[in-house]
């Protein structure tokens, strides 16, 4: 699990294909790497993905085809830079939301405004999951937990802080740009739960 909160921007430095999906490196800068073992989970844009080697502040993880049909992962390209995230320990803060790194689907900017010193992000998403984004609710795109300011046919928007701006990827979007996003775990337990049996 995560929390959304982004503790590195990190750099693809190679990419290789696989046998149909992908190998790929990347240059870390978290303050420390020396509890990063192989097996562990980093969110990579809001990714789930196991680490199979490290080297000194390099990772190494694979993507599967199925990963790479749900996310934008394919896109990466030696020099990307990504949002990562270490996985939660219990004795860590929760400060954004109960994030699983499971992209639910890849949603497109659509418009970017200024906002005082803050700026509003839209984005389309597919129909499917509208219904599980509230206003005022929780999103994490990629990777970045954050609030829905409002969902209205298929388009959401979000506010960005400066400090979002400057520590994530996502102040380099730009329209037409491709996100992963994951909605709020939640939403699917009480669509079960109240689901007519």
């Amino acid at each position: 699990m995560f929390t959304g909160i982004i503790q590195s921007l990190g750099e693809v430095v190679d990419k290789q294909q696989k046998h149909g999906d992908f190998h790929f490196i990347i240059k870390t800068n978290f303050c420390d790497v020396t509890d990063i073992e192989i097996g562990d989970s980093i969110a990579c844009n809001g990714v789930c993905l196991t680490v199979t080697k490290r080297h000194d502040d390099k990772i190494a993880v694979d993507v599967s085809l199925e990963t790479l049909s749900k996310t934008q992962v394919g896109d990466w390209v030696v020099g990307s830079i990504i949002n990562l995230e270490k996985s939660l320990c219990l004795k860590d803060k929760l400060g954004g939301h109960m994030v699983s790194g499971h992209v639910d689907a890849i949603a497109s900017c659509v418009a970017i405004e200024n906002s005082a010193r803050s700026t509003i992000y839209r984005f389309q998403i597919p129909f499917e999951l509208d219904k599980y984004i509230v206003k005022k609710g929780s999103i994490a795109i990629n990777g970045v937990s954050l609030t829905v300011n409002s969902i209205d046919e298929c388009v959401m928007s979000v506010n960005l802080i400066p400090h979002t701006l400057e520590h994530t990827n996502l102040g380099g979007l730009k329209t037409n740009d491709k996100v992963n996003i994951e909605i709020d775990t939640i939403a699917r337990y009480v669509e079960k739960m109240v689901k007519p049996k």
